[in-house]
């Protein structure tokens, strides 16, 4: 397993987030059909959401505190096309508001694909 970074990110649309903040916990499609919550570490939020969102203008990019997460968090692999090894962040319960320490717009470049961030 990874070390915990200081930060963990998750990728939703604005109006997510927003219904979000009035239930208190975000529970995307995914806690339902796969168990978990998708969770990155900021470097390597950019496969999954040129993956899965491409060209996709209303996102918003949730840095998320791990210490602040009461459901378990397993590093586990992603796709086989993603690099060999990468494991990811997988959240087995929904993501609670309270441990979203901040909310940026994550847009894509001219040709819709998403960059890299930093850790």
């Amino acid at each position: 397993m990874p070390s915990q970074p200081d930060a963990l990110v998750h990728l939703c649309g604005a109006d997510d987030w927003r219904a979000a903040q009035t239930a208190g916990e975000l529970r995307p499609a995914s806690l339902e059909t796969s168990g978990f919550v998708h969770l990155s570490k900021p470097e390597q939020v950019h496969l999954p959401a040129n993956r899965l969102y491409r060209g996709r203008t209303d996102l918003v990019l949730l840095r998320v505190d791990p210490a602040r997460l009461s459901s378990p968090v397993r590093w586990e692999p992603g796709v086989p096309a993603d690099p060999m090894g990468m494991e990811f962040p997988h959240l087995y319960g929904p993501l609670p508001v309270e441990a979203v320490i901040s909310v940026t717009p994550y847009l894509p470049d001219a040709a819709g694909r998403f960059a890299a961030l930093g850790p």
